[in-house]
């Protein structure tokens, strides 16, 4: 049996090793997806005052601390049983889809694009950023950190801070916008419809005109038929901020639609000894292991499983381009994990269209942002749709407001098996008898994880499994190795 190990795994949040071990024939016997840290956020916020939490739970990551803040800010208004004022609800869906474009548009240029724009199996030197820039010219890449910049401003001036957020509270928004600002954002907002149209042509340009990309995204090395979900307003059309919980099956029809608050009625997880990162499944199907179908409870909540969930999106440049990605690919759903990235520049589009009808909303100069609470229910759930999937925030407090029990279901986490089962179909695609396990070869392994945009920070924050640790004693005169000791590596 050989093992081969990709330590570190790249351009990703967080970290992570995939472990594939191949038989004496060439053919992949197993594969092992590991996240080996470790943060314990639903432990340390336990004896704060709940209203914290909104400003302690964003550290979980600094790459989406705003998906964090209105997870949190939510549940806080659920613990003290709070109705949102009108406008500080558009402030802070304005602020969360100004986020999705940055957010969006960093996974598309620097994580995801080295793949596609430079080549899979190209120079690893070369299939970097740097190398995206190189291709693609200097004025794309000047176009790219103007919109960020300017996506991260209108979000300072809501948020009152570019990174991690401060203006979530229960019941609204710490302060109201100025008509000056309200201009300012309209415009910015207006660049980033055209910066997301300009994204998708790219794309077609790169990705879709080039035959092999478009037969490696449609290949069976790539392809899962799992359940889906996502958060779906009254018309069942795509919403990142609010709505209900909408899953659909394999075969695309709708399984279950709940109230985030019911989470626990339909999500559990399974623990594996050897990562900290459990597995969720749909109760109502069971867990059947890590296998498609069905009868497995898999599901993933992703770019790809938001649009397959939804009946469309709710702006019409993004409905557009939803039709025309179904299309191309055969028709809903979608089972190809490579076309996340594809979906992820239709939710790029919506989220720009989203954030411009916001800003234009007349009543988001209104002065009253907030509605004070007067009571405490003590128990809350606060659910949104995080870029890499659905995010659940769950508070427990005394009559006090002080945190008794906190429970995180972030967007990596429940996408944690189907990239287990990703991993493993890739390789056992690319990786047959005979094959040279090449850097290339390993580097297209990885895509298969780099599609879910997976975020390891966000989702190591509890103690379900053992740590792979290593531990070697030297000799402090010789520095010979006296003993070593090993746990799950």
């Amino acid at each position: 049996m050989k093992r081969v190990t990709v330590d570190p795994i790249t351009r990703l949040e967080g970290h992570g090793k995939i472990e594939i071990f191949v038989n004496d024939a060439g053919e992949v016997a197993n594969v092992y997806f590991q996240v080996p840290e470790l943060r314990g956020f639903e432990r340390f916020c336990v004896g704060r005052p709940v209203e914290e939490l909104a400003r302690i739970t964003p550290r979980i990551c600094g790459v989406c601390p705003e998906a964090h803040h209105m997870a949190a800010t939510k549940a806080i208004d659920a613990v003290f049983g709070v109705e949102v004022a009108p406008t500080g609800r558009l402030l802070r869906e304005l602020l969360y889809n100004a986020f999705y474009v940055t957010d969006h548009t960093t996974h598309f240029y620097i994580l995801a694009g080295p793949d596609f724009i430079m080549g899979p199996e190209s120079d690893p030197a070369k299939r970097n950023i740097l190398g995206v820039i190189g291709k693609v010219g200097l004025e794309t890449a000047g176009a790219m950190i103007k919109l960020r910049a300017e996506a991260a401003e209108l979000i300072s001036m809501i948020g009152g801070k570019q990174i991690h957020p401060v203006c979530g509270l229960p019941g609204g928004v710490s302060q109201a916008i100025t008509a000056e600002q309200r201009d300012r954002m309209v415009q910015i907002t207006t660049g980033m419809v055209e910066f997301a149209k300009f994204s998708l042509q790219l794309f077609d340009d790169v990705v879709l005109a080039n035959n092999d990309y478009v037969e490696l995204i449609k290949s069976d090395a790539f392809t899962h038929e799992t359940y889906y979900m996502g958060m779906v307003d009254e018309n069942n059309k795509v919403n990142f901020y609010d709505g209900k919980v909408r899953v659909t099956g394999p075969d695309g029809t709708e399984l279950e639609k709940f109230e985030g608050s019911d989470y626990l009625a339909h999500i559990a997880e399974h623990v594996e000894p050897y990562s900290y990162l459990v597995y969720p499944y749909l109760k109502s199907v069971g867990w059947k292991g890590f296998v498609d179908g069905k009868d497995s409870g898999v599901y993933r909540a992703s770019p790809l499983s938001r649009l397959n969930a939804a009946d469309g999106m709710a702006t019409p440049l993004a409905q557009q381009e939803y039709e025309r990605y179904f299309s191309t690919l055969g028709g809903k759903p979608v089972h190809a994990t490579l076309a996340t990235h594809w979906a992820r520049l239709v939710e790029l589009l919506y989220a720009a269209e989203r954030a411009h009808e916001l800003a234009t909303d007349p009543e988001i100069i209104n002065p009253d942002v907030r509605n004070i609470p007067t009571g405490i229910v003590g128990e809350g759930v606060g659910v949104v749709e995080a870029p890499r999937g659905t995010l659940y925030h769950h508070y427990k407090t005394d009559d006090k407001g002080i945190v008794t029990n906190v429970n995180l279901i972030v967007g990596t986490t429940n996408n944690n098996a189907a990239i287990s089962m990703s991993l493993k179909k890739a390789a056992e695609g690319l990786i047959k008898g005979g094959t040279e396990i090449g850097e290339g070869t390993l580097n297209m392994i990885e895509m298969a994880f780099r599609a879910y945009d997976p975020c390891f920070g966000c989702a190591t924050h509890t103690l379900p499994g053992d740590m792979p640790l290593e531990v070697t004693v030297k000799s402090e005169a010789t520095r010979e190795v006296i003993t070593s000791v090993k746990r799950n590596m």
